[in-house]
Protein backbone atom coordinates (compact mmCIF):
# COMPACT_ATOMS: atom_id res chain seq x y z
CA UNK A 1 0.00 0.00 0.00
CA UNK A 2 1.52 3.45 -0.52
CA UNK A 3 2.97 4.93 2.29
CA UNK A 4 1.23 8.28 2.74
CA UNK A 5 0.11 10.65 0.19
CA UNK A 6 1.23 13.70 -1.33
CA UNK A 7 -0.87 16.44 -2.28
CA UNK A 8 1.69 18.78 -3.83
CA UNK A 9 0.03 20.32 -6.37
CA UNK A 10 1.28 18.59 -10.36
CA UNK A 11 1.84 21.18 -13.29
CA UNK A 12 -0.58 20.52 -15.71
CA UNK A 13 1.77 22.02 -18.48
CA UNK A 14 2.93 19.11 -20.22
CA UNK A 15 -0.12 16.40 -19.34
CA UNK A 16 -2.60 15.91 -21.90
CA UNK A 17 -5.45 17.65 -20.21
CA UNK A 18 -4.31 20.51 -20.76
CA UNK A 19 -6.01 20.35 -24.17
CA UNK A 20 -9.12 20.65 -22.50
CA UNK A 21 -9.24 22.29 -19.21
CA UNK A 22 -6.73 25.32 -19.79
CA UNK A 23 -6.86 28.54 -21.82
CA UNK A 24 -9.96 30.65 -22.71
CA UNK A 25 -10.68 28.51 -25.71
CA UNK A 26 -11.10 25.25 -23.90
CA UNK A 27 -14.16 27.40 -21.96
CA UNK A 28 -16.72 24.78 -23.72
CA UNK A 29 -15.05 21.58 -22.37
CA UNK A 30 -15.16 23.07 -19.18
CA UNK A 31 -18.65 23.80 -19.28
CA UNK A 32 -19.72 20.28 -19.83
CA UNK A 33 -17.59 18.81 -16.72
CA UNK A 34 -19.48 21.68 -14.61
CA UNK A 35 -22.90 19.70 -16.20
CA UNK A 36 -21.49 16.55 -14.53
CA UNK A 37 -20.71 18.11 -11.02
CA UNK A 38 -16.91 18.51 -11.75
CA UNK A 39 -15.46 21.76 -9.74
CA UNK A 40 -13.07 24.22 -10.69
CA UNK A 41 -10.86 23.01 -8.29
CA UNK A 42 -11.24 19.41 -10.17
CA UNK A 43 -10.36 20.91 -13.40
CA UNK A 44 -6.95 21.97 -12.31
CA UNK A 45 -5.79 18.51 -11.46
CA UNK A 46 -4.99 15.47 -12.83
CA UNK A 47 -7.98 13.47 -14.90
CA UNK A 48 -7.26 9.91 -14.38
CA UNK A 49 -9.36 7.73 -16.04
CA UNK A 50 -10.43 4.65 -14.26
CA UNK A 51 -11.41 1.69 -16.39
CA UNK A 52 -13.48 -1.33 -15.61
CA UNK A 53 -14.60 -4.02 -17.75
CA UNK A 54 -17.35 -4.34 -15.44
CA UNK A 55 -20.88 -5.86 -17.01
CA UNK A 56 -23.45 -8.63 -16.16
CA UNK A 57 -21.78 -10.92 -18.42
CA UNK A 58 -20.76 -13.16 -16.04
CA UNK A 59 -19.19 -13.69 -12.44
CA UNK A 60 -15.79 -12.67 -13.41
CA UNK A 61 -16.39 -8.45 -13.71
CA UNK A 62 -19.71 -8.44 -11.94
CA UNK A 63 -17.86 -7.28 -8.26
CA UNK A 64 -15.54 -4.23 -10.31
CA UNK A 65 -18.20 -1.54 -10.41
CA UNK A 66 -17.75 -1.63 -6.59
CA UNK A 67 -13.67 -1.98 -6.73
CA UNK A 68 -14.35 0.80 -9.13
CA UNK A 69 -15.48 3.21 -6.41
CA UNK A 70 -12.82 2.49 -4.31
CA UNK A 71 -10.12 3.24 -6.71
CA UNK A 72 -12.07 6.71 -7.70
CA UNK A 73 -11.89 7.25 -3.94
CA UNK A 74 -7.93 6.50 -3.98
CA UNK A 75 -7.25 8.98 -6.55
CA UNK A 76 -9.39 12.34 -5.34
CA UNK A 77 -7.49 11.91 -1.71
CA UNK A 78 -3.83 11.81 -3.42
CA UNK A 79 -5.33 15.17 -5.56
CA UNK A 80 -6.42 13.82 -9.01
CA UNK A 81 -9.80 13.78 -11.04
CA UNK A 82 -10.64 10.37 -11.01
CA UNK A 83 -13.92 10.03 -14.56
CA UNK A 84 -14.98 6.02 -14.87
CA UNK A 85 -15.93 4.56 -17.82
CA UNK A 86 -15.86 1.27 -19.07
CA UNK A 87 -15.58 -1.52 -21.82
CA UNK A 88 -17.02 -4.92 -23.20
CA UNK A 89 -15.57 -8.35 -22.40
CA UNK A 90 -16.32 -11.53 -24.07
CA UNK A 91 -16.79 -14.15 -20.94
CA UNK A 92 -15.02 -17.24 -22.08
CA UNK A 93 -16.98 -20.07 -19.94
CA UNK A 94 -20.48 -18.74 -21.60
CA UNK A 95 -18.55 -18.20 -25.29
CA UNK A 96 -17.11 -21.86 -25.00
CA UNK A 97 -18.05 -24.71 -27.28
CA UNK A 98 -19.95 -22.77 -29.73
CA UNK A 99 -19.45 -19.48 -32.37
CA UNK A 100 -19.65 -17.31 -29.61
CA UNK A 101 -15.71 -18.09 -28.62
CA UNK A 102 -14.93 -16.18 -32.47
CA UNK A 103 -15.53 -12.94 -30.48
CA UNK A 104 -13.24 -13.89 -27.49
CA UNK A 105 -9.75 -12.80 -28.71
CA UNK A 106 -10.98 -10.30 -30.70
CA UNK A 107 -12.37 -8.87 -27.70
CA UNK A 108 -8.59 -8.36 -26.61
CA UNK A 109 -8.15 -5.62 -29.40
CA UNK A 110 -11.29 -3.96 -29.06
CA UNK A 111 -10.81 -3.76 -25.15
CA UNK A 112 -7.59 -2.26 -26.37
CA UNK A 113 -8.85 -0.29 -28.74
CA UNK A 114 -11.68 1.09 -27.19
CA UNK A 115 -9.31 2.11 -23.97
CA UNK A 116 -7.09 4.43 -26.41
CA UNK A 117 -9.68 6.31 -28.15
CA UNK A 118 -11.58 7.31 -24.33
CA UNK A 119 -8.23 8.43 -23.11
CA UNK A 120 -7.04 9.91 -26.49
CA UNK A 121 -10.74 11.49 -27.00
CA UNK A 122 -10.83 12.48 -23.59
CA UNK A 123 -7.26 13.69 -22.92
CA UNK A 124 -6.97 12.22 -19.75
CA UNK A 125 -3.93 12.42 -17.80
CA UNK A 126 -3.59 8.53 -16.42
CA UNK A 127 -5.12 5.46 -16.29
CA UNK A 128 -6.00 2.94 -13.57
CA UNK A 129 -7.37 -0.35 -15.19
CA UNK A 130 -9.59 -3.29 -13.69
CA UNK A 131 -10.28 -6.21 -15.21
CA UNK A 132 -12.03 -9.58 -14.80
CA UNK A 133 -12.28 -12.23 -17.80
CA UNK A 134 -9.72 -13.52 -19.79
CA UNK A 135 -8.67 -11.43 -22.67
CA UNK A 136 -9.78 -8.06 -20.08
CA UNK A 137 -6.41 -8.24 -18.62
CA UNK A 138 -4.18 -8.35 -21.62
CA UNK A 139 -6.50 -6.19 -23.08
CA UNK A 140 -5.74 -3.48 -20.53
CA UNK A 141 -2.38 -3.85 -20.04
CA UNK A 142 -1.88 -3.53 -23.77
CA UNK A 143 -3.74 -0.05 -23.75
CA UNK A 144 -1.63 1.76 -20.95
CA UNK A 145 1.40 0.41 -22.97
CA UNK A 146 0.24 1.79 -25.87
CA UNK A 147 -1.17 5.01 -24.66
CA UNK A 148 2.24 4.75 -21.96
CA UNK A 149 0.86 7.77 -19.64
CA UNK A 150 0.96 6.52 -16.13
CA UNK A 151 -1.08 3.83 -15.84
CA UNK A 152 -1.40 1.30 -12.56
CA UNK A 153 -3.65 -2.42 -13.56
CA UNK A 154 -5.78 -4.13 -10.61
CA UNK A 155 -6.93 -7.43 -11.22
CA UNK A 156 -10.80 -8.05 -9.64
CA UNK A 157 -10.55 -11.01 -8.25
CA UNK A 158 -10.64 -14.57 -8.05
CA UNK A 159 -13.52 -16.44 -7.52
CA UNK A 160 -14.22 -18.48 -4.55
CA UNK A 161 -13.81 -22.39 -5.15
CA UNK A 162 -16.93 -24.68 -5.01
CA UNK A 163 -17.52 -27.72 -3.29
CA UNK A 164 -18.38 -31.17 -4.98
CA UNK A 165 -18.53 -34.59 -2.62
CA UNK A 166 -16.21 -33.34 -0.63
CA UNK A 167 -13.95 -31.47 -2.79
CA UNK A 168 -12.78 -28.09 -4.40
CA UNK A 169 -14.25 -27.72 -7.95
CA UNK A 170 -14.22 -25.00 -10.67
CA UNK A 171 -15.68 -24.49 -14.06
CA UNK A 172 -13.33 -26.88 -15.90
CA UNK A 173 -14.43 -29.71 -13.84
CA UNK A 174 -18.00 -28.85 -15.32
CA UNK A 175 -16.99 -29.02 -18.52
CA UNK A 176 -15.39 -32.49 -17.53
CA UNK A 177 -18.16 -33.64 -16.26
CA UNK A 178 -20.28 -32.87 -19.45
CA UNK A 179 -17.47 -35.42 -20.31
CA UNK A 180 -18.02 -38.04 -17.56
CA UNK A 181 -22.08 -38.00 -18.20
CA UNK A 182 -21.81 -38.57 -21.70
CA UNK A 183 -20.21 -42.22 -20.84
CA UNK A 184 -22.51 -42.71 -18.21
CA UNK A 185 -19.88 -41.86 -14.75
CA UNK A 186 -21.99 -39.16 -14.11
CA UNK A 187 -25.84 -39.01 -13.69
CA UNK A 188 -27.81 -36.28 -14.58
CA UNK A 189 -28.26 -35.76 -10.74
CA UNK A 190 -25.03 -35.60 -9.82
CA UNK A 191 -23.85 -33.32 -13.37
CA UNK A 192 -27.03 -30.84 -12.03
CA UNK A 193 -25.64 -30.55 -8.50
CA UNK A 194 -22.10 -29.80 -9.61
CA UNK A 195 -23.35 -27.58 -11.84
CA UNK A 196 -25.36 -25.32 -9.23
CA UNK A 197 -22.18 -25.53 -6.40
CA UNK A 198 -19.01 -24.90 -8.75
CA UNK A 199 -19.07 -21.20 -8.97
CA UNK A 200 -20.35 -20.25 -5.64
CA UNK A 201 -19.25 -15.91 -5.60
CA UNK A 202 -17.88 -13.45 -7.87
CA UNK A 203 -14.67 -13.43 -9.36
CA UNK A 204 -12.84 -15.04 -12.14
CA UNK A 205 -12.44 -18.78 -12.62
CA UNK A 206 -10.80 -20.28 -9.40
CA UNK A 207 -7.89 -22.36 -10.94
CA UNK A 208 -4.41 -21.62 -12.82
CA UNK A 209 -6.35 -20.73 -15.74
CA UNK A 210 -5.79 -17.66 -18.25
CA UNK A 211 -7.69 -15.16 -15.80
CA UNK A 212 -5.38 -15.93 -12.86
CA UNK A 213 -2.08 -16.67 -14.93
CA UNK A 214 -2.08 -12.71 -16.22
CA UNK A 215 -3.12 -11.60 -12.83
CA UNK A 216 -0.06 -13.47 -11.75
CA UNK A 217 1.56 -11.77 -14.84
CA UNK A 218 0.19 -8.63 -13.99
CA UNK A 219 2.51 -8.30 -10.77
CA UNK A 220 5.39 -9.97 -12.22
CA UNK A 221 5.75 -6.90 -15.16
CA UNK A 222 5.46 -4.53 -12.09
CA UNK A 223 1.78 -3.03 -13.56
CA UNK A 224 -0.04 -3.96 -10.49
CA UNK A 225 0.63 -3.48 -6.31
CA UNK A 226 2.23 -6.19 -4.65
CA UNK A 227 -0.39 -8.56 -3.78
CA UNK A 228 -3.11 -7.31 -5.83
CA UNK A 229 -3.97 -10.13 -7.64
CA UNK A 230 -4.59 -12.31 -5.27
CA UNK A 231 -7.62 -11.84 -2.97
CA UNK A 232 -10.84 -13.45 -4.06
CA UNK A 233 -13.14 -10.92 -5.52
CA UNK A 234 -15.88 -10.61 -2.63
CA UNK A 235 -13.49 -10.02 -0.05
CA UNK A 236 -13.45 -6.50 0.91
CA UNK A 237 -9.63 -6.21 0.91
CA UNK A 238 -9.81 -6.24 -2.40
CA UNK A 239 -11.18 -2.55 -2.39
CA UNK A 240 -8.23 -1.52 -0.23
CA UNK A 241 -6.08 -2.16 -2.96
CA UNK A 242 -8.35 -0.54 -5.63
CA UNK A 243 -8.66 2.47 -3.35
CA UNK A 244 -4.36 2.17 -3.34
CA UNK A 245 -3.88 1.98 -6.71
CA UNK A 246 -5.81 5.33 -7.27
CA UNK A 247 -3.41 6.61 -5.16
CA UNK A 248 -0.49 5.14 -6.68
CA UNK A 249 -1.00 6.43 -9.87
CA UNK A 250 -1.50 10.13 -8.90
CA UNK A 251 2.27 9.19 -7.14
CA UNK A 252 3.41 8.12 -10.70
CA UNK A 253 2.06 11.21 -12.59
CA UNK A 254 3.85 13.25 -9.43
CA UNK A 255 7.24 10.58 -10.66
CA UNK A 256 6.65 10.50 -14.12
CA UNK A 257 7.14 7.09 -14.34
CA UNK A 258 5.49 5.57 -16.87
CA UNK A 259 4.14 2.27 -18.46
CA UNK A 260 7.42 1.80 -20.88
CA UNK A 261 9.30 2.09 -17.81
CA UNK A 262 8.13 -0.59 -16.06
CA UNK A 263 7.74 -3.00 -19.28
CA UNK A 264 11.08 -3.90 -20.22
CA UNK A 265 12.60 -7.00 -21.85
CA UNK A 266 14.00 -8.30 -17.99
CA UNK A 267 10.07 -7.95 -17.02
CA UNK A 268 8.53 -9.84 -19.82
CA UNK A 269 11.01 -12.47 -19.07
CA UNK A 270 9.87 -12.21 -15.25
CA UNK A 271 6.08 -12.64 -16.46
CA UNK A 272 7.38 -15.64 -18.24
CA UNK A 273 8.88 -17.24 -15.63
CA UNK A 274 5.60 -16.86 -13.66
CA UNK A 275 3.58 -18.49 -16.08
CA UNK A 276 5.86 -21.55 -16.42
CA UNK A 277 6.15 -21.75 -12.36
CA UNK A 278 2.77 -22.20 -11.94
CA UNK A 279 2.10 -24.12 -14.48
CA UNK A 280 -0.14 -21.29 -16.05
CA UNK A 281 -2.54 -21.06 -19.42
CA UNK A 282 -1.23 -21.66 -23.09
CA UNK A 283 -2.45 -18.23 -23.43
CA UNK A 284 0.45 -16.28 -22.05
CA UNK A 285 2.44 -17.31 -25.03
CA UNK A 286 0.39 -15.12 -27.08
CA UNK A 287 -0.61 -12.49 -24.84
CA UNK A 288 3.16 -11.77 -23.55
CA UNK A 289 4.25 -11.38 -27.16
CA UNK A 290 0.92 -8.95 -27.80
CA UNK A 291 2.03 -6.74 -24.60
CA UNK A 292 5.83 -6.71 -25.28
CA UNK A 293 4.39 -5.44 -29.08
CA UNK A 294 2.92 -2.63 -27.39
CA UNK A 295 6.15 -1.45 -25.99
CA UNK A 296 8.12 -2.26 -29.30
CA UNK A 297 9.87 -4.98 -27.53
CA UNK A 298 10.12 -8.37 -29.70
CA UNK A 299 9.45 -11.30 -27.35
CA UNK A 300 7.75 -13.84 -29.69
CA UNK A 301 6.48 -17.50 -28.91
CA UNK A 302 10.08 -18.51 -28.68
CA UNK A 303 11.07 -16.40 -26.37
CA UNK A 304 8.70 -17.24 -24.18
CA UNK A 305 9.40 -20.89 -25.22
CA UNK A 306 13.09 -20.19 -24.15
CA UNK A 307 11.96 -18.78 -20.48
CA UNK A 308 9.61 -21.83 -20.14
CA UNK A 309 12.23 -24.53 -20.67
CA UNK A 310 14.40 -22.88 -18.12
CA UNK A 311 12.12 -22.14 -15.30
CA UNK A 312 10.96 -24.55 -12.73
CA UNK A 313 7.79 -25.56 -11.89
CA UNK A 314 6.99 -25.00 -8.31
CA UNK A 315 3.32 -24.07 -8.02
CA UNK A 316 0.63 -26.46 -7.90
CA UNK A 317 -2.49 -25.16 -9.42
CA UNK A 318 -5.61 -26.72 -11.02
CA UNK A 319 -6.17 -27.92 -13.49
CA UNK A 320 -2.72 -29.61 -13.49
CA UNK A 321 -2.42 -29.92 -9.61
CA UNK A 322 -4.66 -29.65 -6.76
CA UNK A 323 -4.63 -25.80 -5.83
CA UNK A 324 -6.50 -22.63 -6.89
CA UNK A 325 -6.04 -18.90 -6.39
CA UNK A 326 -7.51 -18.77 -3.14
CA UNK A 327 -5.37 -21.34 -1.81
CA UNK A 328 -2.19 -19.14 -2.96
CA UNK A 329 -3.66 -16.04 -1.56
CA UNK A 330 -3.92 -17.95 1.88
CA UNK A 331 -0.24 -18.79 1.80
CA UNK A 332 0.67 -15.27 0.93
CA UNK A 333 -0.48 -14.28 -2.71
CA UNK A 334 1.66 -14.08 -5.72
CA UNK A 335 4.28 -11.96 -3.81
CA UNK A 336 5.19 -15.99 -2.54
CA UNK A 337 5.33 -17.16 -5.69
CA UNK A 338 7.72 -14.36 -6.96
CA UNK A 339 10.06 -14.28 -4.08
CA UNK A 340 10.62 -18.45 -4.60
CA UNK A 341 11.32 -17.53 -8.31
CA UNK A 342 13.66 -14.68 -6.79
CA UNK A 343 15.70 -16.68 -4.42
CA UNK A 344 16.11 -19.57 -6.56
CA UNK A 345 18.05 -17.23 -8.39
CA UNK A 346 15.55 -16.78 -11.46
CA UNK A 347 13.41 -13.68 -11.24
CA UNK A 348 15.08 -10.28 -12.23
CA UNK A 349 14.92 -8.33 -9.18
CA UNK A 350 16.68 -5.06 -10.27
CA UNK A 351 13.01 -4.04 -12.52
CA UNK A 352 11.18 -1.46 -11.80
CA UNK A 353 7.40 -1.58 -10.50
CA UNK A 354 4.75 0.67 -10.34
CA UNK A 355 5.52 1.19 -6.52
CA UNK A 356 8.79 2.91 -7.60
CA UNK A 357 10.81 0.50 -6.46
CA UNK A 358 12.47 -2.16 -7.90
CA UNK A 359 10.71 -6.33 -7.98
CA UNK A 360 13.54 -6.84 -5.39
CA UNK A 361 12.72 -4.18 -2.60
CA UNK A 362 8.76 -5.40 -3.22
CA UNK A 363 10.04 -8.33 -2.01
CA UNK A 364 12.14 -7.71 0.89
CA UNK A 365 9.87 -8.86 3.39
CA UNK A 366 8.37 -11.50 2.00
CA UNK A 367 8.82 -15.28 2.75
CA UNK A 368 8.48 -18.64 1.25
CA UNK A 369 6.07 -20.10 4.34
CA UNK A 370 7.29 -23.53 5.34
CA UNK A 371 4.37 -26.40 5.88
CA UNK A 372 2.65 -25.89 2.76
CA UNK A 373 2.68 -27.78 -1.05
CA UNK A 374 0.93 -24.77 -2.75
CA UNK A 375 3.89 -22.88 -3.56
CA UNK A 376 7.27 -24.80 -3.61
CA UNK A 377 10.94 -24.10 -3.49
CA UNK A 378 13.22 -24.29 -6.43
CA UNK A 379 15.57 -26.32 -5.15
CA UNK A 380 12.72 -29.01 -4.61
CA UNK A 381 10.39 -28.08 -7.54
CA UNK A 382 7.28 -30.19 -8.57
CA UNK A 383 9.39 -30.64 -11.97
CA UNK A 384 12.61 -29.07 -13.25
CA UNK A 385 11.11 -27.77 -16.55
CA UNK A 386 8.52 -25.12 -16.47
CA UNK A 387 4.58 -26.43 -16.81
CA UNK A 388 4.58 -25.19 -20.43
CA UNK A 389 6.78 -25.94 -23.37
CA UNK A 390 7.24 -24.49 -27.04
CA UNK A 391 7.42 -26.94 -30.02
CA UNK A 392 8.68 -26.38 -33.58
CA UNK A 393 9.05 -28.53 -36.70
CA UNK A 394 7.45 -29.45 -40.16
CA UNK A 395 4.05 -29.05 -38.76
CA UNK A 396 4.73 -26.26 -36.91
CA UNK A 397 7.69 -24.10 -38.84
CA UNK A 398 6.16 -20.50 -36.46
CA UNK A 399 6.43 -22.62 -33.43
CA UNK A 400 3.24 -24.05 -31.12
CA UNK A 401 2.25 -24.58 -27.09
CA UNK A 402 2.05 -27.14 -25.20
CA UNK A 403 0.92 -27.12 -21.23
CA UNK A 404 2.80 -30.10 -19.36
CA UNK A 405 1.49 -29.38 -16.03
CA UNK A 406 -0.04 -32.07 -14.29
CA UNK A 407 1.63 -34.41 -16.57
CA UNK A 408 4.13 -35.93 -14.37
CA UNK A 409 4.84 -39.58 -14.96
CA UNK A 410 3.55 -39.38 -18.13
CA UNK A 411 5.62 -39.96 -21.45
CA UNK A 412 5.70 -36.66 -22.82
CA UNK A 413 6.34 -38.04 -26.40
CA UNK A 414 2.99 -39.80 -28.76
CA UNK A 415 3.15 -40.54 -31.83
CA UNK A 416 -0.05 -41.35 -33.74
CA UNK A 417 -1.88 -41.12 -37.31
CA UNK A 418 -4.20 -37.91 -37.77
CA UNK A 419 -7.90 -37.83 -37.80
CA UNK A 420 -8.87 -34.14 -39.22
CA UNK A 421 -11.61 -31.84 -38.67
CA UNK A 422 -11.78 -28.65 -40.03
CA UNK A 423 -14.36 -26.83 -37.49
CA UNK A 424 -13.75 -27.58 -33.51
CA UNK A 425 -18.27 -28.76 -34.15
CA UNK A 426 -16.99 -31.24 -36.11
CA UNK A 427 -14.57 -33.14 -33.85
CA UNK A 428 -16.81 -32.17 -30.63
CA UNK A 429 -19.06 -34.53 -32.54
CA UNK A 430 -16.70 -37.10 -32.94
CA UNK A 431 -15.84 -36.94 -29.39
CA UNK A 432 -19.09 -37.02 -28.37
CA UNK A 433 -19.70 -40.26 -30.56
CA UNK A 434 -16.40 -41.59 -28.91
CA UNK A 435 -15.69 -42.36 -33.14
CA UNK A 436 -11.80 -41.90 -32.34
CA UNK A 437 -9.14 -44.70 -31.22
CA UNK A 438 -6.71 -44.52 -28.84
CA UNK A 439 -3.29 -43.40 -30.19
CA UNK A 440 -5.37 -40.76 -32.11
CA UNK A 441 -3.65 -37.60 -32.68
CA UNK A 442 -6.97 -35.16 -33.44
CA UNK A 443 -6.63 -31.99 -35.61
CA UNK A 444 -8.83 -28.71 -35.35
CA UNK A 445 -7.57 -26.91 -38.63
CA UNK A 446 -8.90 -23.53 -39.66
CA UNK A 447 -9.60 -22.38 -36.16
CA UNK A 448 -6.72 -19.69 -36.13
CA UNK A 449 -6.32 -16.37 -35.84
CA UNK A 450 -7.41 -15.69 -39.35
CA UNK A 451 -9.57 -18.85 -40.63
CA UNK A 452 -11.68 -19.13 -37.27
CA UNK A 453 -11.56 -15.91 -37.56
CA UNK A 454 -10.95 -15.36 -34.30
CA UNK A 455 -8.83 -18.37 -32.68
CA UNK A 456 -11.62 -20.46 -30.95
CA UNK A 457 -10.07 -22.41 -27.63
CA UNK A 458 -11.26 -25.56 -27.59
CA UNK A 459 -12.23 -26.62 -23.92
CA UNK A 460 -15.32 -28.44 -24.61
CA UNK A 461 -13.38 -30.98 -26.64
CA UNK A 462 -10.73 -31.52 -24.66
CA UNK A 463 -13.05 -31.74 -21.35
CA UNK A 464 -15.01 -34.14 -22.75
CA UNK A 465 -12.32 -36.43 -23.37
CA UNK A 466 -10.82 -35.58 -20.41
CA UNK A 467 -14.39 -36.39 -18.48
CA UNK A 468 -14.54 -39.87 -20.94
CA UNK A 469 -11.50 -40.97 -19.49
CA UNK A 470 -9.44 -40.96 -23.16
CA UNK A 471 -7.15 -37.60 -21.79
CA UNK A 472 -4.63 -39.64 -21.93
CA UNK A 473 -5.39 -41.87 -24.71
CA UNK A 474 -5.06 -39.51 -27.72
CA UNK A 475 -3.30 -36.06 -28.41
CA UNK A 476 -5.14 -33.15 -29.82
CA UNK A 477 -3.25 -30.36 -31.66
CA UNK A 478 -4.95 -26.80 -33.50
CA UNK A 479 -4.42 -23.50 -34.85
CA UNK A 480 -6.52 -22.22 -32.57
CA UNK A 481 -6.13 -22.15 -28.73
CA UNK A 482 -6.84 -23.76 -25.97
CA UNK A 483 -8.45 -22.95 -22.79
CA UNK A 484 -6.08 -22.15 -19.20
CA UNK A 485 -8.54 -24.71 -18.06
CA UNK A 486 -7.06 -27.68 -20.60
CA UNK A 487 -4.98 -29.97 -20.01
CA UNK A 488 -3.40 -34.05 -21.28
CA UNK A 489 -1.44 -33.77 -24.45
CA UNK A 490 -3.23 -30.68 -26.59
CA UNK A 491 -0.95 -28.50 -28.58
CA UNK A 492 -1.99 -24.79 -29.64
CA UNK A 493 -1.44 -22.03 -31.96
CA UNK A 494 0.28 -23.70 -34.56
CA UNK A 495 1.33 -21.99 -37.14
CA UNK A 496 1.74 -21.13 -39.93
CA UNK A 497 -2.11 -21.77 -39.39
CA UNK A 498 -4.34 -23.91 -42.18
CA UNK A 499 -6.26 -20.81 -43.48
CA UNK A 500 -2.79 -19.05 -45.28
CA UNK A 501 -1.49 -23.13 -45.77
CA UNK A 502 0.32 -23.50 -43.26
CA UNK A 503 1.19 -27.40 -42.86
CA UNK A 504 -1.55 -28.25 -40.76
CA UNK A 505 -3.55 -27.49 -43.61
CA UNK A 506 -2.46 -30.08 -45.64
CA UNK A 507 -2.35 -33.24 -43.77
CA UNK A 508 -4.70 -35.88 -44.80
CA UNK A 509 -6.17 -38.61 -42.03
CA UNK A 510 -3.48 -41.23 -41.60
CA UNK A 511 -0.54 -39.03 -42.04
CA UNK A 512 1.94 -39.96 -38.54
CA UNK A 513 2.70 -36.80 -36.58
CA UNK A 514 4.97 -37.03 -33.82
CA UNK A 515 5.34 -35.26 -30.88
CA UNK A 516 7.96 -34.66 -28.40
CA UNK A 517 7.38 -32.69 -25.34
CA UNK A 518 10.88 -33.13 -23.84
CA UNK A 519 13.06 -32.02 -27.48
CA UNK A 520 10.53 -29.52 -28.40
CA UNK A 521 9.55 -30.96 -31.84
CA UNK A 522 6.19 -31.48 -33.89
CA UNK A 523 6.74 -33.30 -37.25
CA UNK A 524 4.69 -34.80 -38.95
CA UNK A 525 6.29 -37.94 -41.81
CA UNK A 526 6.27 -36.60 -44.73
CA UNK A 527 9.05 -35.58 -47.20
CA UNK A 528 9.49 -32.08 -47.84
CA UNK A 529 8.31 -32.72 -51.44
CA UNK A 530 5.30 -33.78 -50.30
CA UNK A 531 4.29 -30.88 -48.49
CA UNK A 532 5.31 -29.18 -51.30
CA UNK A 533 3.09 -30.89 -54.01
CA UNK A 534 -0.08 -30.76 -51.19
CA UNK A 535 0.43 -26.90 -50.89
CA UNK A 536 0.27 -26.53 -54.56
CA UNK A 537 -2.87 -28.12 -54.63
CA UNK A 538 -4.26 -26.61 -51.66
CA UNK A 539 -6.99 -24.00 -51.84
CA UNK A 540 -7.99 -21.16 -49.20
CA UNK A 541 -11.19 -22.21 -47.64
CA UNK A 542 -13.88 -19.06 -47.33
CA UNK A 543 -15.26 -18.60 -43.89
CA UNK A 544 -18.86 -17.49 -43.22
CA UNK A 545 -17.80 -14.29 -42.15
CA UNK A 546 -17.74 -11.74 -44.61
CA UNK A 547 -18.66 -8.68 -42.92
CA UNK A 548 -18.55 -6.68 -39.46
CA UNK A 549 -16.01 -7.36 -36.62
CA UNK A 550 -14.74 -10.81 -37.34
CA UNK A 551 -14.12 -10.07 -41.68
CA UNK A 552 -11.96 -6.57 -40.39
CA UNK A 553 -10.34 -9.02 -37.50
CA UNK A 554 -9.43 -11.59 -40.12
CA UNK A 555 -8.27 -8.90 -42.35
CA UNK A 556 -5.91 -7.52 -40.10
CA UNK A 557 -4.85 -9.70 -37.71
CA UNK A 558 -1.00 -11.41 -37.78
CA UNK A 559 0.59 -14.52 -36.73
CA UNK A 560 -0.16 -16.11 -33.05
CA UNK A 561 3.74 -16.70 -33.16
CA UNK A 562 3.55 -12.81 -32.43
CA UNK A 563 0.99 -12.48 -30.07
CA UNK A 564 -1.96 -12.13 -33.27
CA UNK A 565 -1.72 -8.37 -33.26
CA UNK A 566 -3.25 -5.96 -35.47
CA UNK A 567 -1.76 -3.01 -35.84
CA UNK A 568 2.39 -2.14 -36.30
CA UNK A 569 2.91 -1.56 -32.75
CA UNK A 570 5.11 0.86 -30.55
CA UNK A 571 7.92 0.30 -33.43
CA UNK A 572 6.36 2.23 -36.17
CA UNK A 573 4.45 5.14 -34.21
CA UNK A 574 5.50 8.09 -34.83
CA UNK A 575 4.95 10.20 -31.41
CA UNK A 576 3.19 8.86 -27.91
CA UNK A 577 0.12 10.08 -26.50
CA UNK A 578 1.45 10.82 -23.31
CA UNK A 579 3.42 13.26 -24.90
CA UNK A 580 1.01 15.15 -27.14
Amino acid sequence: MPEGLNRKPIDKSKLPSRHITVGPERAPHRSMFYAMGVTEEQLTQPIVGVCTTWNEAAPCNIALARQAQAAKKGVAAAGGTPREFTTITVTDGIAMGHAGMKSSLVSREVIADSVELTMRGHSYDALVGLAGCDKSLPGLMMAMLRLNVPAVFMYGGSILPGRFQGRDVTIVDVFEGVGMHNVGKMTDEELHDLECHACPSAGSCGGQFTANTMACVSEALGLALPGSAGTPAPYDSRDQYAEASGEMVMELIRRRIRPRDVVTRKALENAAMVVAASGGSTNAALHLPAIAHEAGIDFDIHAVGKIFRKTPYIGDFKPGGKYVMNDLHRVGGVPVLLKALLDGGYLHGNCLTVTGKTMAENLKGVAVPRNQDVVHTTKKPIAKTGGLVTLKGNLAPQGAICKIAGMQGIELKFRGPARCFDTEEACFAAVEAKKYEKGDVLVIRYEGPRGGPGMREMLSTTAALYGQGAGKDVALITDGRFSGGTRGFCIGHVGPEAAVGGPIGLLKDGDIIEINAIKGTLDVKLSAAELARRRKAWKPKRTEYQSGALWRYAQTVGDAEKGAVVHPGAKAETHCFADL
